[in-house]
């Protein structure tokens, strides 16, 4: 029995070496805006993880003789003009914009890899599903996500489906370029002579070798997701009233922005760091993970 986990262990510490002996990661951890990028994404979700620890007063109670409080050791961030705590509500709207973020990025992941995985296998469904794409493209994007959101009315769901409307397409695109490339290998022609099912090919040979260009996609998703949030909720169509969110609250402080432009400032200070971490991220991923791109190791 010793002998078993004495081999276990063993196993587990030579798979972490090579985890991080791996050449992939080892270019991750050495460039910059993926260092940076990820030191922010992880300060934002932090923040929105230990919301309920952290937040000195519940972010929705109200007390009208403490409004317009300057930042100090009592109000870290101010008050609203309702005497609402403004670092327990950019906490709590953490979680919110990063819980919007990932449904809209997982929506993405199954369904415009479906789609796009279908266009590029299947050369029938190709015109039909890309017209569709392009047919939901031709809008301006936050204009397509205003004008669903008005007509399911305003909650987290709604923000969710219909930002998820919008970037579907561009991510099915991309994956269906990919899959259009790496369908004419030799690996997959032959397993297709050797009349290997459909699905087989598609989940063993085809989209494996198609998570780099998806994995930077949806990591740009995420942001995008982001900010169209914050204005969907500072035009009234994203959360609920009773939900703190960060475009809520600069829609809120907007009235009020001479006396007291903390109410504006660190909300979209919030916003500013959450999104530039993810485009960081991004664009590290980008240039890791795409063979087009040459770094030194």
């Amino acid at each position: 029995m010793t002998l078993v986990t004495d081999m276990a262990g063993a196993a587990a510490l030579v798979e972490r070496r090579s985890f991080w002996k791996n050449r992939t990661v080892r270019r991750l951890l050495r460039h910059r805006s993926f260092m940076i990028g990820m030191a922010l994404c992880l300060l934002v979700t932090v923040l929105a993880v230990l919301a309920p620890v952290i937040s000195p007063f519940d972010p929705a109670r109200m007390s009208i003789r403490n409004r317009f409080q300057l930042p100090s050791g009592t109000y870290w961030l101010g008050t609203d003009n309702l005497g609402r705590d403004i670092f327990s509500r950019i906490a709590w709207g953490a979680r919110f914009s990063l819980a919007i973020g990932l449904g809209v990025v997982l929506l993405n992941a199954v369904f415009g890899v479906l789609l796009g995985a279908l266009a590029g296998y299947y050369r029938r469904l190709d015109g039909i599903l890309m017209r569709l794409a392009d047919a939901l493209m031709a809008f301006p994007s936050v204009l397509l996500a205003i004008g669903i959101a008005a007509a399911m009315g305003p909650s987290a769901m709604t923000a969710v489906i219909s930002l998820a409307v919008v970037y579907i397409p561009r991510t099915a695109r991309i994956l269906r370029s990919s899959v259009l490339v790496v369908k004419e290998m030799e690996y997959v022609q032959a397993s297709i002579g050797a009349g290997a099912h459909d699905i087989q090919i598609l989940c063993r040979h085809i989209l494996p070798n198609c998570m780099a260009p998806l994995i930077v996609q949806l990591s740009f998703v995420f942001a995008y997701a982001v900010l169209s949030e914050a204005v969907l909720s500072f035009l009234g169509l994203g959360s609920a009233p009773s939900v703190p969110s960060w475009g809520m609250m600069i829609a809120e402080g907007r009235s009020y922005i001479r006396e007291a432009a903390w109410l504006t400032i660190f909300p979209g200070v919030a916003i500013a760091v959450t999104v530039l971490g993810l485009n960081l991220l991004g664009d590290g991923l980008r240039d890791v993970l795409d063979p087009r791109v040459k770094l030194h190791d």
